[in-house]
C-alpha cells in the first residue's frame, strides 16, 4: 500500500513528554483483532483518552484543542513493548506524519518506516528545547526536512540533524512501502534475472 510522500513538513505539534510509552499505551491489545490497517486511530492512547463511561478525559493533551497538528512529540523511549504493527498503523491513522523523541525502541521506529510515519530520533537536549516551545506557544511550528534530515523549531530558528536508513528514506521521499519499491523496480529485476546464470 503506498503512502502520501514525506519531504519536508511544516506544522505545529502535540507535545506528550511521557517517557517509555509502551505499545500497550499507544493501542491497547483489545483492540488488535482488525487486519485492515483502518480504524486504529480512533483507539490511539484510548485508555489515556477516555474514562471507563467512553467519556474523553479533559487533561489528556489528545483531547485538548490548544493542541493539534501532524507531529507528535514523545518522551524518551517512545514505542517500546511488544513489537505491534498496529501501534504505529494507529498513529498514522490518527493523522501523525511524524514523531519526534529522544529515543525510540528499535521494532517500532521500524514498523513506523514502513508505514509512512517519520520517526525523529534527535537529542535530548533539543527534545527539552521543543517541548518548551511548545509550552510557551501552542501554535509553535516545526520543520522536519527529510532530504536534508534536519529538524528545525521554526520560532527559535534552532535545528538538528537526524539519522535515517538510506534504503527508508527513498521510500518514504517516494510514498513507497516495501511492495512498492519492488515493483518500481520490477524491470530492473527482471533484466538481472535474464543476465544472470543458474
Amino acid at each position: 500500500m503506498a503512502y502520501d510522500k514525506f519531504e519536508i513538513l511544516t506544522s505545529t505539534a502535540v507535545p506528550l513528554p511521557i517517557e517509555n510509552v509502551d505499545t500497550d499505551q499507544i493501542i491497547p491489545a483489545r483492540f488488535l483483532k482488525a487486519t485492515e490497517r483502518k480504524g486504529f486511530g480512533d483507539n490511539l492512547f484510548r485508555d489515556w483518552r477516555y474514562n471507563n463511561d467512553e467519556t474523553p478525559k479533559a487533561d489528556f493533551v489528545l483531547n485538548d484543542a490548544t493542541y493539534s497538528g501532524k507531529i507528535l512529540v514523545g518522551g524518551r523511549n517512545f514505542g517500546s513493548g511488544s513489537s505491534r504493527e498496529h501501534a504505529a498503523w494507529a498513529v498514522y491513522d490518527y493523522g501523525f506524519r511524524c514523531v519526534i523523541s529522544s529515543f525510540f525502541a528499535d521494532i517500532f521506529k521500524g514498523n513506523c518506516l514502513n508505514i509512512g510515519v517519520l520517526p525523529v530520533q534527535v537529542s535530548a537536549e533539543f527534545a527539552e528545547k521543543v517541548f518548551a516551545e511548545i509550552e510557551k506557544d501552542p501554535k509553535t511550528e516545526i520543520e522536519v526536512n527529510l532530504p536534508e534530515q534536519k529538524v528545525t523549531i521554526l520560532a527559535t530558528g534552532e535545528s538538528e540533524s537526524f539519522d535515517i536508513n538510506g534504503y527508508k528514506k527513498e521510500n518514504m521521499l517516494n510514498g513507497f512501502d516495501d511492495i512498492d519499491y519492488l515493483v518500481n523496480v520490477k524491470d530492473q529485476i527482471v533484466e538481472f534475472a535474464k543476465n544472470t546464470p543458474l
